[in-house]
């Protein structure tokens, strides 16, 4: 990475930025992404940066356009504002889609019609699209902070701009993995094809369990077998060998070790008899506990070491506050009195939603948008320093305050929170997109507007896509088919407030105490130990959530960490081309083939 990656490049004025193709191809990009970012968010409990792919996706399709059509060359600027909004639409499924939103139907019964889901989840990202807009000169200009991502994507972007046959190698390498995924999902579901267990089994003693006819959990029972399905395998090549591992680790001490003593304890009940018959929805009930509260704990405890950037975000000056606007034209950014009219209009909708949509108190609501604007700054700062947006965390700050507020009120506690995560998100998106955009030349202005535009967007089609793959969230959650790990989190600590720890499973106490330490030890240790160390200490995060995901998943994913360790070894150059867009076409390959067989079986 050199260091005129961090430094603003010229404004490009004669330029064209935000033209009607640029605006409606990060649109069509960003809804067409956000389909594959809330199914796998459904599925694992997060999304990927979609900036490179919509960035390739682009160029290959303007590329065939001036070679069929004969249109005009698609500019490394337009390319830059269309892959901001299409990464924003893409982003959509944090601003509630796979988290509060659901677990707010499975704890009320409340669902929103298709419109005012998409008019809610669009005023989400909203806020955040205006905290980062207002944080950009401070931090980019002034405090020029790397946000990594927004730097891999205008590295990106000259490479494809310098080596037109390179950007199409990797197109065709993008295509080819999202084909493939896709192919073997249609097998899968035309074919039925069934997944493979491992073979073994696990004696069990327990005489209740011999009462119904069970004596033993096959390793398929606790979940130990392969699935015709590729896209874990393209998230583990994405997260890097520590996470793989560690969710590998969680899931062999959780569904191999930990699920069979419950069943002897009687303190969880197995599934349908049958060596063929896997046991999740049974077992997680009770797994799910200790994991979201490892998750939780080692979350904030490693947004706790971000002290230093916590405290520059909110009362830190920057360190040149005289390279101000050198160079800015006209129309370069919003005048300050547009943008703070922007900032309160978006507010101010915040807040009547909230109050409109689910009955919460105007002050709770404008107390949650408070707390949204100053964690949405602690997020861009975090996130432009280290690369991760820590969403989780600020939604339990914001939850665990709505605890203290408005306790025994669940709705107060998801939505509230909601506002905050959703937009802390999107702020760092929007943030990192802003940095591409410095790198290369590109307004804010037209930036932003195509963020609108990608929001809107994927608010739209994200939305319709929650609608009918899980159309009732409280039977369809939280089993083998929709893990929804994030669901579970939230679900979980709005539940500890409205009802208590008393209607927790027997045993649920003791092991979240233990997993909660085991979350803040490993946090701590990572954060303080050497490098050369602190590569061996597990993920706490990862390790957690292989409590409430199926054991196959963490299996797959371990598989592609794995792949992606042995290609970086011995097919290096293969490796820094090809591994990222391959993964994350086989993502995005299964996760629209998905969403095509949920919309067939809704019709």
């Amino acid at each position: 990475m050199t260091d005129s990656s961090h430094s603003s490049a010229p404004v490009a004025i004669s330029v064209a930025q935000l033209t009607l193709r640029s605006l409606v191809t990060g649109m069509v990009l960003g809804a067409i992404l956000s389909l594959c970012n809330i199914y796998s968010g459904l599925k694992i409990g997060w999304g990927t940066n979609m900036s490179i792919t919509a960035a390739l996706l682009a160029y290959a399709f303007w590329q065939l356009g001036q070679t069929i059509g004969r249109s005009k060359p698609y500019g490394i600027i337009e390319n830059t504002v269309s892959q901001t909004g299409a990464s924003a639409g893409a982003s959509i499924s944090s601003a509630g889609l796979v988290a509060p939103i659901p677990a707010l139907t499975m704890l009320t019964g409340q669902t929103l019609a298709w419109h005012w889901l998409s008019i809610w989840v669009f005023s989400v990202a909203c806020v955040g699209i205006a905290v980062g807009v207002g944080l950009r000169r401070q931090m980019l200009v002034v405090d020029k902070l790397p946000f990594p991502y927004g730097i891999a994507t205008a590295e990106t972007l000259r490479e494809m701009y310098a080596r037109g046959a390179e950007a199409m190698a990797r197109v065709k390498a993008l295509l080819g993995a999202a084909g493939f995924a896709a192919a073997l999902k249609v097998a899968e579901e035309l074919l039925k094809l069934p997944k493979l267990g491992l073979p073994g089994s696990l004696a069990l003693t327990s005489p209740a369990l011999a009462g119904k006819g069970i004596g033993a959990a096959s390793l398929k029972n606790l979940g130990f077998a392969l699935e015709p399905s590729v896209l874990m395998v393209g998230v583990g090549g994405l997260i890097g060998m520590r996470a793989c591992a560690s969710l590998l680790l969680g899931a062999l001490v959780s569904w191999g070790l930990l699920a069979p003593w419950l069943l002897e304890r009687g303190w969880a009940s197995p599934g349908k008899p049958g060596a063929s018959e896997i046991w999740f929805g049974a077992l997680v009930n009770w797994m799910l506990w200790p994991g979201v509260v490892m998750m939780v704990t080692a979350s904030l405890t490693s947004f706790a070491f971000s002290g230093r950037s916590i405290a520059r975000a909110l009362f830190g000056r920057g360190r040149d506050a005289g390279d101000a606007r050198s160079g800015e034209p006209n129309g370069y950014e919003f005048s300050r009195r547009s943008y703070w009219a922007a900032l309160g209009g978006v507010l101010v909708v915040s807040v009547v939603l909230q109050f409109w949509l689910f009955g919460i108190g105007w002050h709770v609501a404008l107390l949650g948008v408070i707390i949204t604007f100053v964690l949405a700054i602690v997020a861009g700062r975090v996130s432009g320093e280290t690369g991760i947006t820590p969403v989780g965390a600020m939604g339990k700050v914001t939850q665990l305050s709505f605890g203290v507020v408005a306790p025994g009120d669940p709705t107060s506690n998801l939505m509230a929170a909601n506002v905050t995560g959703g937009a802390a998100s999107q702020c760092a998106d929007m943030l990192h997109d802003l940095r591409t955009g410095v790198a290369l030349g590109a307004w804010p202005r037209p930036q932003a507007l195509a963020q609108l535009g990608g929001v809107l967007a994927g608010a739209l089609a994200g939305s319709a896509a929650y609608l009918i793959l899980v159309p009732d969230p409280k039977n369809m959650l939280l089993t083998s088919d929709w893990p929804a790990p994030a669901v579970a989190q939230w679900k979980a600590v709005a539940e500890v407030f409205q009802k208590g720890f008393d209607t927790m499973p027997e045993g649920s106490i003791p092991a979240m105490l233990i997993a909660g330490a085991i979350g803040i030890v490993c946090a701590v240790l990572e954060k303080t130990l050497p490098t050369r160390v602190r590569t061996w200490v597990p993920s706490a995060s990862s390790v957690g959530l292989a409590l409430v995901i199926p054991a196959y998943y963490s299996l797959h994913i371990f598989i592609g960490g794995v792949i992606a360790v042995v290609a970086a070894r011995f097919v290096r150059s293969w490796s820094e081309r090809f591994l990222v867009v391959a993964a994350s076409g086989l993502i995005a390959g299964e996760s629209l083939a998905g969403v095509a067989f949920a919309v067939k079986k809704m019709l």
